[in-house]
């Protein structure tokens, strides 16, 4: 009890292991030559006229991506000098996603079959009976929590919280049509109720019946411009949290036919009308944006014009363009102005 350890370097599972384990690795990516790209710390690029190697990072689970086979092996070779490393080959199943290409017809598809199964397993819902929606009729609210001591002992002996997380990881990989209903069941993690539970369960019956959705992703032709690398969609329903009259913002970002980026959350402030409920979801959906345009900007792509955000409300989109609507948005928090800097400068 009298005395402490000093380490001499950091041992896995320690607090601050991650943080010295990602200087390393940054510190090795330098000597080769790659350099840490600002927006997005987590991925290293290596350019040499229009060659690149990019290399994303989870933990200490990398991929490379080149269109150059020598400088790919160039990189591991680079290293292995430095670190034992476990080649795998060619991507086909990472962090719990399946991964398919077909270079033929130019498609890559991502899916998570497995872990949904594993998943029904888990949690005894294999046999369940599928249904056709992510969540079923009516509002969940706090109304629903737990007011007599039998439900509160049933909802001890339920894995609610397991669950909600188990499928937060799900939502946010690769199933952007479950985000909203997990959003929503997530909200009660601290006190669920019998009916929060029963929208569980009903969500679980809905993955046994889409098991097989995959994210597929290829040319499309139906892009905003020729010109955009991606098409970009928001929206929000107004008041919809029964307990808070809160707004939900929805948005989407899809590169070619699929889903790169997608997002649902309540809103941090009340909206006061449904062209504010609009309009606060246009300004995070416009974040993503300009943090797009960035991280492919490090990857070698250009923007010869501003991206175009869908929003299909039109107050929304005026209060966006034209600053003589700002008497009806005068009391909004001075951030949400950055929209309107940013549609004027010409980069949305």
């Amino acid at each position: 009890p009298d005395y402490v350890c000093k380490l001499r370097k950091s041992l896995y599972g320690l607090k601050q292991a991650g943080s010295m384990w990602h200087q390393k690795l940054d510190s090795v990516f330098a000597e080769i030559g790659f350099h840490r790209v600002p927006c997005d710390h987590a991925i290293w690029v290596w350019s040499k006229g229009d060659t690149r190697v990019i290399i994303p990072v989870f933990v200490d689970d990398m991929t490379i991506v080149s269109k150059s086979a020598d400088d790919v092996t160039w990189v591991k070779s680079e290293l292995r000098k430095r670190f034992k490393l476990c080649d795998l080959g060619p991507t086909s199943f990472l962090l719990g996603v399946k991964i398919k290409r077909d270079r033929y017809k130019r498609t890559l598809t991502l899916s998570q079959r497995q872990y949904i199964l594993d998943l029904l397993r888990r949690f005894g819902f294999e046999h369940c009976a599928p249904v056709t929606t992510a969540m079923g009729e009516g509002k969940l609210s706090k109304s629903q929590c737990p007011s007599t001591n039998d439900e509160k002992a049933y909802m001890a002996s339920v894995p609610y919280v397991q669950c909600t997380g188990a499928l937060m990881y799900l939502a946010v990989a690769t199933r952007p049509d479950i985000a909203y209903a997990v959003g929503a069941l997530c909200r009660f993690n601290s006190n669920p109720g019998v009916a929060h539970w029963k929208a569980v369960k009903h969500l679980f019956r809905y993955l046994a019946g889409t098991i097989d959705y995959v994210l597929t992703y290829a040319p499309s032709p139906s892009l905003s411009s020729p010109s955009e690398l991606f098409d970009s969609f928001c929206d929000a329903d107004h008041a919809g949290h029964a307990d808070s009259g809160k707004s939900t913002s929805g948005m989407i970002i899809r590169m070619g036919t699929g889903a790169i980026s997608w997002a649902s959350h309540l809103q941090s402030i009340i909206a006061l009308s449904t062209t504010e409920a609009e309009y606060v979801s246009a300004v995070s959906a416009g974040q993503e944006i300009i943090w797009l345009r960035n991280l492919l900007s490090e990857f070698g792509y250009k923007f010869s014009g501003p991206s175009t955000l869908q929003i299909d409300n039109q107050s929304a989109l005026s209060v966006a363009k034209n600053p003589e609507h700002h008497g009806r948005m005068k009391h909004l928090d001075l951030r949400f102005y950055w929209l309107r800097d940013m549609v004027e400068s010409g980069l949305i």
